[in-house]
């Protein structure tokens, strides 16, 4: 299993995710030429694009489903228009050589979630846009070989933009965004012996950086006692591509 993570962030997400011979796209909230240029990185086309999968509603995540054909999309009810496929919770369902779990997350949009992938050797959660981390889900995410979760703003920072107090409330709340503590906190919960990489994804572009995000993490980490160097953790972006996994598997 390999992924590209093609955008990550308020602008617009994209990830592809590959297993043998099935490809599939975690949220099309960019171009289609954005689209194109993520999966010609890993030599692949948009006709090769198994199934379409969506955590929720925004924009940012579903403005693109223009170009893709509802037979190929799968999402909670109320996620996308009426020909998609409708999936429920904690129910797995297939896309070639994945299964595929959706499980609840925080955030104010209509049915929100995250998705437990897995193939045959490897599997991988993928859980953003949520406010707080609910703990119900554990015990079906823990342990997975790949983790990309949101890791979204450093508080002082957010407080310091000229964002509006409502906006700000928002991103604060329990339906709103993880920060970088919270978000650190959730993964050390989640990691196990399994795990070789965390992503940490959306990422403001105004209330964190890479850095402050990266420096977050290392303190939860050694605060719980857990060794940071044991696992690849690297930061996603809204402007270019992240590759994880393992690429050489195909």
């Amino acid at each position: 299993m390999y992924f590209n993570i093609i955008a990550s962030g308020s602008k617009g997400n994209a990830t592809l995710v590959v297993s043998n011979k099935t490809v599939i796209l975690i949220d099309m909230g960019i171009s289609f030429e954005r689209l194109k240029e993520g999966l010609k990185e890993i030599n692949m086309v948009p006709e090769d694009i198994t199934g379409a999968i969506f955590t929720h509603d925004h924009s940012d995540h579903i403005g693109g489903i223009r170009f893709l054909s509802p037979s190929i999309m799968y999402a909670l009810q109320g996620t996308l228009p009426p020909l998609a496929n409708v999936v429920e919770l904690y129910k797995p369902f297939r896309i070639g050589d994945f299964e595929i779990t959706p499980f609840p997350t925080s955030h104010d949009a209509k049915n929100p979630c995250g998705f437990y992938i897995k193939d045959k050797n490897e599997s991988l959660v993928y859980m953003t846009d949520t406010g707080v981390f609910l703990e119900e889900n554990l015990d079906l995410i823990k342990n997975p070989t790949y983790l990309i979760i949101e890791s979204n703003h450093d508080i002082q920072m957010l407080l310091a933009t000229n964002r509006t107090y409502e906006l700000k409330n928002r991103i604060l709340s329990d339906v709103g965004h993880l920060c970088n503590e919270d978000s650190a906190i959730a993964t050390c919960q989640i990691i196990g012996n399994n795990t070789k990489e965390v992503i940490l994804a959306h990422l403001s572009e105004e209330a964190n950086t890479p850095e402050t995000a990266l420096k977050a993490y290392e303190n939860i980490f050694r605060h719980f006692g857990i060794d940071m160097d044991k696992y690849n953790i690297r930061c996603a972006h809204q402007h270019h591509s992240l590759l994880g996994g393992h690429v050489d598997e195909n």
